[in-house]
C-alpha cells in the first residue's frame, strides 16, 4: 500500500508541474499578443537574401515619365526604347490605327520614340500614374485638358531642344522624333516640375511566380487582339522565357536599336466604347466605367474586373472575388481594345 500510495503522489505531483508549465506558457503568450503586440524578430540573414522587384524599385518616390509612341506601320519599324517601360497602353486613335502611352521609371533609355502627338483620354493615364506627360504636338481638346487639369508636361512643339530628329531616316518628318531620359530628366529640371510622386504605382508586384487554381484560368499560348481591320496584336507565349512575344499585323514587333522582338511578362485586356467625334476621324473613348477583361501570363487567362471613376483616379484592377490584382514581376501591356472587336483567347 505505501508503495502505491508513493507512485500516485510522484504521478499527480508530475501531472500538476505538467499543468503549470502548460498554464505558464499560455500566460506567457497571452501577455504578448494582448498587451505588447506580436513579437517577430528580425532575419536579416532573410531580407539580404529576398529577391527584389526588377520592373520598378517599389520604394522610389520619383515621378514616372508617360511617352507618347507613334504607332502607325512605318513608325512601327523605328520603334526604340519599349523594352525598358515598365508598363504601356495601347488604344485606337483616328483611322483605326493605335498610339502607344509607354511609362519608365528609373531607367537609362537613350532613344525613346518615334514621339509623336497627345489624344485626350491618353491624359488620363498620365494622371492616373501621376506622371509626366510627353508628346509632339497636340489635338485642341488635348491641348485644352492639358491646361484645365494642370498636367506638367514636355512638348516636342515647345521644347525642341528636349527632342531630336532623326534625319537619317527615309520618312516623313513627322515620324523622326525621338527623346531619351537623360533629357526629359533635364527638361524637368530646367521646368521646375514636381519631382515625387503623390500616387503609388498602379499594380504591385510579386516577385515569386503567381499561381493559379486550374478551376481559375484557361489556357492562353495566343492572344489575338484586333484594334481595326488594319491593326490586330497578337502575343505568342514562349514557355522557355515565360514571356509573351509580341507581333503587330502578323509581323515580328521588334527594336529599332536591338533588333530584339518585344516580350511582355503580363498582359491585361479589356473592352470599351468608341466614338468618331470630328472630320478627322478622331475618337473618344468611354473609359469612366466598371467592367471585365482578363489578365495574362505565364500562358493563362484569368478573369478580372476594373472600375475606373474618373479621369485622374486610378483604375482599379481586382480578381473577380474582389481582391486586389497582383502581377508577376515584370513588364505589363494594358490592351484596350474596342467594343465592336472580337478578342481571342486560345
Amino acid at each position: 500500500m505505501r508503495e502505491k500510495h508513493k507512485k500516485s503522489s510522484f504521478k499527480k505531483g508530475i501531472i500538476c508541474f505538467s499543468f503549470f508549465l502548460v498554464l505558464s506558457v499560455f500566460l506567457i503568450l497571452g501577455y504578448c499578443i494582448f498587451y505588447n503586440g506580436p513579437k517577430i524578430l528580425p532575419d536579416t540573414t532573410y531580407e539580404e537574401e529576398k529577391p527584389k522587384v526588377q520592373i520598378i524599385d517599389e520604394n522610389s518616390t520619383s515621378r514616372s515619365y508617360g511617352v507618347m509612341i507613334n504607332n502607325i506601320g512605318v513608325a512601327r519599324n523605328l520603334h526604340s526604347g519599349l523594352q525598358d517601360a515598365y508598363l504601356v497602353y495601347e488604344m485606337i486613335v483616328e483611322g483605326g490605327i493605335t498610339r502607344l502611352f509607354a511609362m519608365y521609371s528609373n531607367t537609362n533609355t537613350e532613344r525613346i520614340g518615334p514621339i509623336r502627338s497627345a489624344r485626350p483620354y491618353y491624359l488620363d493615364y498620365a494622371m492616373e500614374n501621376d506622371a509626366y506627360f510627353v508628346h509632339w504636338g497636340f489635338s485642341d481638346q488635348a491641348k485644352n485638358d492639358i491646361t484645365k487639369y494642370g498636367i506638367q508636361n514636355i512638348n516636342g512643339l515647345y521644347q525642341d531642344r528636349y527632342f531630336w530628329k532623326d534625319n537619317s531616316l527615309n520618312v516623313a518628318s513627322e515620324h523622326r522624333a525621338f527623346t531619351s531620359m537623360e533629357k526629359l530628366e533635364k527638361a524637368v529640371k530646367d521646368m521646375n516640375y514636381r519631382d515625387y510622386r503623390k500616387k503609388d504605382f498602379l499594380f504591385s508586384y510579386s516577385v515569386n511566380e503567381i499561381e493559379f487554381l486550374e478551376d481559375q484560368v484557361q489556357v492562353a499560348n495566343e492572344v489575338l487582339i484586333p484594334y481595326s481591320s488594319g491593326t490586330q496584336t497578337k502575343y505568342v507565349y514562349d514557355e522557355n522565357s515565360k514571356t509573351y512575344l509580341r507581333y503587330v499585323n502578323d509581323k515580328v514587333h521588334q527594336d529599332y536599336v536591338t533588333k530584339e522582338q518585344y516580350r511582355v511578362k503580363n498582359i491585361i485586356t479589356y473592352q470599351i466604347p468608341n466614338q468618331t467625334i470630328d472630320s478627322y476621324g478622331r475618337q473618344s473613348l468611354d473609359n469612366i466605367k466598371s467592367g471585365t477583361g482578363y489578365y495574362i501570363t505565364n500562358g493563362v487567362a484569368v478573369k478580372i474586373r476594373f472600375s475606373k471613376k474618373s479621369r485622374d483616379s486610378k483604375t482599379v484592377y481586382t480578381y473577380m472575388d474582389g481582391s486586389e490584382l497582383v502581377l508577376n514581376d515584370g513588364n505589363t501591356w494594358i490592351q484596350i481594345q474596342p467594343m465592336n472587336q472580337k478578342l481571342s483567347i486560345s
